[in-house]
């Protein structure tokens, strides 16, 4: 997630929409946007809204209706891949930026990154996630600083993991999942 903030160059006082706040990438989303001064909106299942708020959100949309809010953003985040450009595109500013972690209907996210910029207006970027040190080492801090706190939903032994992958498909987590691997064996 911070790759893509990166990608996009999401400024402090920016408005940034997260389709899936309470999921494991759109609650990283939330906190890593509000530790460098965005204006966040979460969306999220109605009954998370608390979840929300509690991880930073400045405004918290419910899931069926996000479509249909008023405000425009600078960016729109879909952290589940479960909504679309065409879907999103109403919301976005003139020149503002969709950003998913997934390929999209059809896999379709790759190539509008590919194709919008030509446009000159809205666009889409799919940014490849990069892993490293200094990406450690920020996490580290806003860790702890307390301006970010992972949020987990259940923790499996590593001899339950086809039983945490199928919690994982009911699409009813919250958070992550952790696999627990014990050092000795």
């Amino acid at each position: 997630m911070l790759s893509m903030i990166g990608a996009a160059k999401i400024l402090s006082g920016q408005r940034v929409l997260v389709y899936g706040a309470t999921g494991g990438i759109g609650s990283a989303a939330v906190q890593l946007l509000k530790s460098i001064g965005v204006e966040v909106t979460g969306v999220g299942p109605a009954e998370q809204s608390e979840l929300i708020r509690r991880l930073g959100a400045d405004r918290v949309l419910d899931l069926p209706g996000f479509a249909t809010d008023e405000r425009t953003y600078d960016v729109v985040i879909d952290a589940v891949g479960k909504t679309s450009f065409g879907a999103c595109r109403r919301l976005l500013t003139a020149r503002g930026i969709y950003l998913s972690s997934e390929l999209g209907p059809h896999s379709q996210n790759p190539f509008l990154a590919l194709t919008t910029p030509l446009f000159g207006g809205q666009k889409v970027m799919f940014p490849i996630p990069k892993h490293n040190q200094e990406m450690v080492r920020h996490f580290k801090a806003l860790i702890e600083s307390e301006k970010f706190t992972p949020v987990v939903d259940r923790t499996y032994p590593l001899d339950e993991i086809v039983t945490a992958y199928e919690y994982v498909e009911t699409g009813q987590k919250i958070g992550n999942v952790v696999i627990s691997v014990d050092p000795s064996a």
